[in-house]
């Protein structure tokens, strides 16, 4: 059996030891290999091995792990069609690094080697960050690769408890319905996922970072590390009801958060967040057709989401501006661009007939069928606030809002290919959801173009459309400002410094005194004892030897007592 990972690994290489055409050529062919090596698997085509006299299992196939290998090999094939103009070696090398990483960490049978790819997914990705050069990306890498390496942490502490009481390294379900040490490890594990998965309080490593990378490096990272995530909630804890509520809140909190965010990618990364909750909240309810709805969902997203970051990566690469108080009027000089993004658009706002339809009404679904009524109401306030700041706000500020006066042209003809792939597939698996469907885990008879789900999904979006549009019109609609919105990472961008820097100095100030203290107690000793100017001090006296003698003997009974005691 060929290691599934080894055709992304050359890829690799030959990105760091060719250059132009014959690089470009060589990264797509090993992509293109080793996604015709995954759809030759078959389910139950393990790689198993023992280490240390643990059974380790690095290649796990089943429908669950491949549907995920094969999408993590259709996004680096586009991410990479999206960057052939870039010439760094450093992110072509990257990118395809980290998708080997994504790959192996879902094919991972064993939590040992989820570890390995869980930490070697923070180290390639952040090199996409730090590659923009500048000094807000590499403070921004320095807090991400400090997030993403202490999930990895977690993750080694809860496999360590785990093995010690299970005996055993494999990747079955762990769930939260334990106690003692196992409950510890299970509890350790849930949250090194939830890091990576941007639960609420732990999300702002991704809209920190993600805004920051390179045009390019932003499709990569935006098809990955979340989705890895959500793909090991799906293998360790499905059915967990807590997760039912985490996603819930993941997929309302970024809605007022995107709303007022100035920067167009930022806002795609609270939106990321926002479709992730979708998915948390279909592991969380853990039937067939709510585990089918996240894992369709994750492969949507990466699609949909993938082209809404890119169309935003192209006007920042032609523009040099990313901020909807910057930009509009865009339309008129990259219209093929504009087409392409309200592709994107409709998409991730579940339009009948575009991806985001076919899998986000599973998750629905099957949050109504099993008494989640409320969760089903949140999760529709969350399906029109995604319409809202994703949908609209992004085509309209970057290509319609006012005529910013820039003119430009529409970006590199790779670019608009890779815009084109992701967008025709958009349309292809929301007209014709079978497609996605026979690759997903479990068979369900699911079938989402009914009545009622068509009606409402529309109803829902005219309704949104009708607010948005009588919000502007009255001058409602929160403005683009120029301005950097902080959330939850106020605690450790400025809570945390400013204490530590009053710690710091106070503590600097007792030490000086107490330095400065104790060093004129000693001056004072010293010139006590001994006097360079005249013989009064103690050494300077004559000592007899009766007085030496005296002394010997303290010292010698002193010895002897501590001897014997």
């Amino acid at each position: 059996m060929i290691y599934p990972v080894l055709p992304l690994i050359l890829g690799a290489i030959a990105a760091a030891f060719f250059r132009g055409t014959m690089r470009t050529v060589l990264m797509l062919l090993f992509v293109v290999l080793g996604a015709w090596y995954l759809f030759q698997l078959e389910p139950g085509q393990d790689l198993a091995y023992s280490f240390l006299g643990y059974a380790l299992l690095p290649v796990k196939v089943d429908a669950l792990s491949l549907i995920f290998a094969k999408l993590f090999h259709l996004a680096a094939f586009i991410a990479l069609v999206y960057s052939i103009h870039v010439k760094d070696t450093v992110q072509q090398v990257a990118g395809l690094a980290y998708a080997a990483s994504a790959v192996g960490a879902v094919l991972a049978g064993d939590l040992l080697t989820l570890f390995v790819y869980w930490e070697l997914l923070a180290l390639t990705s952040v090199f996409l960050i730090w590659a923009r050069k500048t000094d807000r990306s590499f403070q921004s890498g320095i807090r991400y690769l400090i997030i993403q390496v202490s999930s990895g942490v977690l993750l080694l502490a809860g496999l360590l408890m785990l093995l010690k009481t299970r005996g055993s390294l494999l990747f079955t379900e762990i769930g939260l319905g334990h106690s003692g040490l196992e409950g510890v490890a299970a509890w350790c594990i849930f949250i090194a996922f939830g890091i990576k998965c941007a639960f609420p309080f732990f999300h702002n490593w991704l809209t920190d970072a993600y805004p920051e990378a390179t045009p390019t490096g932003t499709i990569f990272l935006t098809a990955f590390t979340t989705k890895v995530a959500v793909y090991a909630l799906a293998r360790g804890y499905p059915g967990t009801e807590l997760l039912v509520f985490i996603g819930a809140a993941m997929a309302c909190f970024p809605i007022f958060y995107a709303v007022i965010e100035n920067d167009l990618r930022r806002v795609l990364a609270y939106s990321m967040i926002n479709q992730i909750g979708f998915m948390v909240v279909g592991v969380g309810i853990g039937t067939a057709v709510a585990i089918n709805g996240a894992v369709a969902h994750a492969f949507n997203d990466v699609i949909f989401k993938g082209l809404l970051m890119m169309s935003m990566g192209a006007v920042l690469h032609m523009t040099g501006r990313i901020n909807g108080s910057d930009l509009g009027g865009l339309y008129k000089s990259m219209p093929v661009t504009t087409v392409l993004c309200i592709v994107g658009a409709a998409s991730i706002s579940a339009f009948p007939l575009f991806s985001g339809f076919v899998s986000k009404s599973m998750i629905m679904t099957a949050a109504i069928e099993n008494g989640y009524d409320w969760v089903w109401l949140l999760l529709l306030f969350a399906s029109a606030g995604v319409f809202h700041h994703a949908g609209i706000k992004i085509p309209y500020f970057a290509f319609f809002a006012h005529d910013s006066g820039i003119r430009t042209r529409e970006p590199p003809l790779n670019m608009l290919v890779a815009m084109t792939i992701a967008a025709t597939l958009c349309i292809l698996i929301g007209s014709f959801p079978n497609v996605l469907y026979q690759m997903l885990p479990y068979e369900t008879g699911y079938w989402p173009f009914d009545v009622t789900h068509v009606l409402t999904q529309l109803q829902l979006l005219f309704f949104s459309a009708l607010a948005f549009v009588w919000l502007n019109l009255k001058g409602l609609y929160p403005p683009e400002l120029r301005s950097t919105n902080i959330d939850v990472e106020w605690f450790y961008r400025k809570l945390a410094p400013a204490f530590v820097h009053r710690a710091v100095s106070g503590i600097s100030l007792i030490y000086q005194r107490v330095y400065l203290q104790l060093v004129d107690k000693l001056t004072a000793g010293v010139k006590s004892l001994y006097s360079p100017d005249r013989p009064t001090g103690y050494f300077a006296r004559l000592w007899p030897t009766e007085t030496m003698v005296f002394w010997v003997a303290v010292l010698l009974s002193c010895y002897l007592l501590l001897y014997y005691l």
